[in-house]
């Protein structure tokens, strides 16, 4: 008989965003005529740059002829575009990241999930709290920790605290971990990290030979020039990090598809017999065999955000997301309700007002206001009593609700 990966079964009952999607459904069939406003996931609403556009064109023209038809391109995305990556996000900014260092894959969230597979079973692995989800589920599958608690934090996990009595900057833990799961600017929280911040970091993984999983998928909304948009802007982060970005955010790819994960070749971790094993080897190897790459047609999209044009337009784009934003911020602080974040990120997490659940203020939300958010408690114990509200929405969506919300929840 066949058997199943037991590990599912440790899981909570859905993964947070599905169930959202479940309540609101059920909401919505039952009042047919409510004009639902959702601002919980992360997806963007505004159309791919005509840069983009115009690049995805070009390159299904060439798909049509002989002459220019590409079939399989290289699983780690074609050069043209890691160069294009390489020179402008890191390069610019002295990051000492090498083109070949750069792999192109079809989201970070499936990177940060697939990275576990170059990794062994016995790490310690810490995770701030609240967090992404996917970091906590995809370790749960691999069977990495054991089973979850009351509080919904899972046996075997080193969770990091990230709450306004520490400004929602990780602490360095007091204990020697192996695996560290950062995010900045934060999503749920929208907080930044300082180049101190992560200097203090690298400098832990050094001395632990730690490993870093640096996600910066919403570096792009980064307006204070103070602040770091890689970890590899700190010195020694080549000998402890891996970075994941994406197109998502900030030209719009959710549903395109398209990211990149650095792993430096300086980079290595211990096999079991004590020898050091470059990362970049196990990363490519992997790829190489459990994925076949992004589609080139969707690789000369992301290609055209480098143009000059493009570069305009995904400023605008940033921009955009980032005056919502301020709009959410601005219109439940002036309601007397806690905010934070919302000022380089393109989140606002919210306090919850009179002492409500997170998932008490969602449901009264959807009903009062027909209003979705996301309940702070599914990133994680830490995250009850809060709520993120996402500005990736159109601007008139964005401004009805805050009426909406203000008007229900004047404090």
């Amino acid at each position: 008989m066949a058997t199943i990966n037991d590990n599912y079964l440790k899981l909570k009952a859905g993964y947070l965003f599905p169930e959202i999607a479940r309540r609101v459904n059920a909401f919505a069939q039952a009042n047919p005529d409510a004009k639902i406003i959702k601002l919980g996931i992360g997806d963007v609403t505004e159309p791919l740059p005509q840069a983009c556009r115009t690049a995805i064109i070009k390159a299904t023209e060439e798909m049509g002829n002989r002459e220019t038809f590409k079939g399989y391109g290289p699983e780690q995305g074609y050069a043209w575009l890691r160069e294009k990556i390489a020179q402008h996000d890191f390069q610019s900014r002295g990051c000492e990241i090498d083109a070949s260092e750069i792999f192109i894959s079809d989201g970070s969230k499936c990177d940060t999930g697939n990275i576990l597979d170059i990794f062994g079973k016995n790490n310690t692995i810490a995770v701030t709290d609240p967090v992404y989800p996917v970091y906590v589920d995809t370790n749960v599958m691999a069977g990495h920790t054991g089973d979850a608690k009351k509080t919904g934090e899972y046996e075997g996990l080193v969770y990091l605290p990230v709450t306004a009595d520490n400004n929602f900057t990780a602490q360095i833990p007091d204990q020697k971990v192996d695996l560290i799961y950062l995010c900045f600017p934060n999503n749920p929280t929208g907080a930044t990290a300082t180049k101190e911040d992560l200097k203090a970091w690298v400098d832990y993984a050094r001395a632990n030979n730690s490993i870093i999983f640096f996600d910066s998928a919403y570096e792009a909304y980064i307006t204070d020039s103070s602040l770091p948009h890689s970890i590899y802007e700190i010195e020694g982060a080549r000998d402890c990090a891996i970075e994941f970005r994406s197109f998502s955010k900030n030209a719009g790819f959710t549903g395109t598809r398209c990211a990149w994960t650095v792993v430096p070749k300086t980079l290595t971790a211990k096999a079991s017999d004590g020898s050091d094993v470059e990362l970049w080897k196990l990363w490519n190897r992997r790829q190489s065999t459990k994925f076949n790459g992004v589609s080139y047609i969707v690789q000369r999209g992301a290609e055209a955000v480098y143009s000059k044009q493009g570069q305009e337009q995904i400023k605008q784009l940033v921009s955009f997301y980032l005056e919502n934003a301020k709009i959410i911020r601005e219109k439940l602080a002036a309601a007397g309700l806690q905010v934070y974040g919302g000022v380089n990120a393109p989140y606002v997490w919210v306090k919850t007002p009179s002492g409500l659940t997170s998932w008490d203020f969602f449901d009264k939300l959807v009903n009062s206001c027909n209003v979705v958010g996301t309940p702070g408690s599914g990133f994680g114990a830490a995250g009850e009593g809060y709520f993120r509200i996402s500005a990736f929405n159109s601007r008139e969506n964005v401004e009805e609700a805050m009426k909406r919300i203000t008007e229900k929840f004047k404090v």
